[in-house]
């Protein structure tokens, strides 16, 4: 007999931790491997210091001390290690054979309650770089998993931004990519530009993409450019974004010269520009 919808949610709590940061922070992680293998996102550990512990509190009420083994700020990734061995662990699927109108649900840890979950169908996908659902997250979701209908982990909850209808759009890393994320020789996290950003679709222009700083890493061509968090960049080189990757490419295509970007600060309409000096383009840098 086949598992049952309960079933597999269960078995998704089971799998997902909450992470305990610093001054009252978290969010939340998946468990990757039965040796202790936590993923979850960047900017749920990000600035923790080095005196600092980490704490993971799994779905049985253990709470174990986890140390960070690799990051990647672009792709709001951490992996976390906690010393134990024998847990259930998440089965990754495919992201890329997920389809629009899909059934996803998400696990996780919103406003403090522990394995919460929730349905929603798949929306869209922004390239190769989210996976977008209409589903409904909050503050402490983050880092959790989306699966699909069969309880395979297909993304990691990232964030929630506002969408052309009320409600909103959440996007998720997709498996994909967190599996490339492990799989690199080394803990790759390359500066670029030096910010990390996530998609917004302004109020009154609901077709039209912006890309919020939400972090701005220090001596970075973005910090030098006095670029700040809550900015939204709209464009590079005069040319509007339409997708995420436009930002990447435009990067690259400066080769290490100067970049010209357009943003937007606290609630002013008005567009900027500012003439950010490139380093050297590492690979993948954004």
């Amino acid at each position: 007999m086949g598992a049952t919808f309960g079933d597999i949610v269960e078995r998704l709590r089971r799998t997902t931790v909450a992470v305990q940061a610093h001054r009252g922070a978290g969010g939340s992680g998946v468990i990757w491997s039965s040796d202790g293998r936590i993923i979850t996102n960047h900017h749920v550990v990000a600035g923790i210091p080095d005196s600092a512990v980490i704490e993971v509190e799994l779905w049985d009420g253990r709470r174990l001390p986890a140390k960070i083994v690799r990051t990647n700020r672009r792709r709001d990734l951490a992996a976390l290690q906690i010393q134990t061995s024998g847990l259930p662990a998440g089965t990754a699927g495919d992201s890329n054979a997920l389809r629009v109108g899909e059934l996803v649900i998400a696990v996780g840890n919103p406003w403090g309650f522990i394995g919460a979950a929730s349905t929603g169908v798949v929306h869209s996908f922004a390239n190769s770089e989210w996976v977008v659902s209409q589903l409904r997250l909050a503050p402490g979701n983050s880092g959790g998993p989306l699966a699909n209908a069969r309880g395979e982990v297909v993304g990691i909850n990232t964030m929630i931004t506002s969408g052309p209808v009320g409600g909103g759009l959440a996007f998720a890393v997709p498996s994909r990519s967190v599996t490339r994320f492990l799989s690199a020789p080394t803990n790759v996290d390359g500066v670029g530009l030096g910010v990390v950003v996530r998609p917004v679709l302004a109020e009154r222009a609901p077709q039209q993409l912006g890309l919020i700083v939400l972090e701005v890493i220090p001596n970075s061509p973005a910090d030098f450019a006095s670029l700040l968090q809550g900015d939204i960049l709209v464009g590079a080189r005069g040319k509007r974004f339409q997708s995420i990757q436009d930002l990447e490419i435009a990067i690259l295509a400066s080769s290490g010269g100067i970049l010209e970007l357009q943003f937007r600060r606290s609630a002013s309409s008005n567009i900027r520009t500012v003439a950010v000096q490139m380093a050297a383009p590492p690979v993948k840098a954004a």
